[in-house]
């Protein structure tokens, strides 16, 4: 492991990294690059971020480094900022109790970097490697797990749950990440801490939550949560939907299907794999039996009003909520053929233009992961052109587009300020829809006069 890590480390360590490392080790300190870095360099795998461990403190670490933030600095935490990007700093230490499931009521620095490896969290997390005296340092059991491709923590699983709750999160996250297996008594023992994993701010919770929908196979990590009790805790209407039958167009359950169709989204696409994870949440709901056939009329409806108080529930902004929402709200859509221009633009209306591409992915993923294998619909195919060819003509899709504003509805119909004028701007905007020549002021000025009522103002 030594060799792997001193020729991957001279061929791939950042200049940032470097500058790091040796500005601590001039100033006589010992500097370990610790962690994932380190662990994605051993397995091949892209380093987004590099970490760095010292027994060099705060303090010590900002004096030698001209640009710094104090990012965690009660914890040891020192963020160094260079042209090339930021390295995280810490320095060696042990801690005390975890009374909040989140941070130690003490931290006690160390000189010892093996006692800094003891307090981590999972084994593969716990490898250091200082480049001056090519020094290779690990939990135990560290590179037996990487090889093995196991998540395992470091000494005793409930002890380091128990210690930070996001933890049993996070290790159903890295397994999903990196492909690897839960060690199975770390897997076990995270349904005897669901009581500190409650305690965890429903902000750290959602950014786990997005990092699961980032990876290769995100139904792995949802199915892992589901099976340790933490989907329950925390995407409750999901885990209800497990064993809710549906009808001759899905060969699975609700649950499964919508697991298939988080997957089918692509990767790329976080907030549109979360609306294919929530896309029928509504179903349960709205399931209803008439004569042996199963139907779930206007689920999606339901199923965005439920999607709207789940994103709220886990903090998640107005915009992606409403962005999401949307999503879901119009992802069983249909066409045909004989759809005029209109009803084309009324569509892209109601989907809004910056979701149009991603209500296509939504609605391919849906269909795919009905698991029937029927292939690509290709009437959408058709609808994308079309609806390429609408976007290309720069036709009025909203209020905004229009040739005139609300200071135009106001003189001429003799308005103030209020609702009556944003109805006449969607009058207005009806025609347009259906006949994109009429947008222009001279016609849609004539049209307010056509609108005003009896006794109102004259031109």
């Amino acid at each position: 492991m030594k060799a792997l890590l001193k020729s991957r480390f001279a061929e791939l360590a950042p200049p940032e990294l470097r500058y790091v490392l040796s500005g601590l080790e001039d100033r006589g300190f010992k500097a370990y690059a610790v962690g994932g870095g380190v662990r994605n360099l051993l397995l091949g795998r892209e380093v987004k971020e590099w970490d760095v461990a010292t027994d060099a403190t705060p303090p010590v670490v900002q004096e030698i480094f001209p640009h710094t933030v104090p990012t965690g600095i009660e914890q040891g935490t020192v963020t160094v900022v260079t042209e090339g990007g930021k390295v995280e700093v810490t320095t060696f230490r042990r801690d005390s109790e975890y009374a909040d499931a989140r941070h130690p009521n003490e931290v006690f620095f160390s000189r010892d970097v093996e006692e800094d490896l003891a307090r981590r969290d999972f084994t593969v997390n716990a490898i250091a490697y200082r480049p001056a005296g090519e020094d290779v340092r690990a939990a135990e059991g560290a590179f037996r797990d990487l090889n093995a491709r196991t998540i395992r923590t470091v000494g005793d699983p409930v002890e380091r749950f128990r210690e930070d709750g996001l933890r049993p999160v996070r290790a159903i996250r890295f397994a999903c990440q990196l492909d690897f297996e839960i060690d199975e008594r770390t897997f076990v023992s995270i349904t005897s801490v669901l009581d500190r994993v409650s305690l965890v701010s429903l902000e750290r919770v959602r950014g786990e939550l997005m990092k699961i929908l980032q990876c290769g196979k995100p139904s792995r990590g949802i199915d892992l949560m589901h099976e340790s009790g933490l989907l329950a805790m925390f995407l409750p209407e999901l885990d209800g939907a497990r064993g809710v039958a549906q009808n001759e167009f899905h060969a699975y359950d609700v649950y499964w299907h919508s697991l298939c169709t988080c997957d089918a989204v692509p990767g790329d696409k976080p907030l549109v794999r979360l609306a294919g994870l929530l896309h029928d949440i509504g179903k349960p709901e709205m399931k209803e039996e008439h004569d042996g056939r199963v139907t779930f009329y206007n689920h999606q409806h339901v199923g965005a009003a439920m999607t709207a108080r789940i994103m709220d529930r886990l903090r998640f902004s107005s915009a992606q909520r409403e962005y999401v929402v949307r999503l879901v709200d119009n992802h069983m859509f249909d066409y045909h053929s004989d759809w005029t221009d209109g009803a084309l633009r009324r569509f892209v209306r109601r989907v809004g233009v910056d979701a149009v591409a991603d209500v296509f992915d939504l609605r391919i993923a849906d269909y795919i992961g009905n698991g029937l294998r029927q292939g690509f619909p290709h009437y959408l195919e058709e609808m994308r052109a079309r609806i390429d060819r609408i976007l290309e003509e720069d036709s009025a899709l909203s209020e905004a587009d229009l040739a005139v504003d609300g200071n135009d509805v106001m003189r001429e119909l003799g308005l103030g300020p209020g609702k009556e004028v944003g109805a006449a701007l969607r009058e207005l905007l009806e025609l347009v829809l259906d006949n994109p020549e009429l947008n222009t002021r001279e016609t849609l000025l004539a049209k307010l006069r056509e609108m005003r009522p009896p006794g109102g103002p004259t031109a």
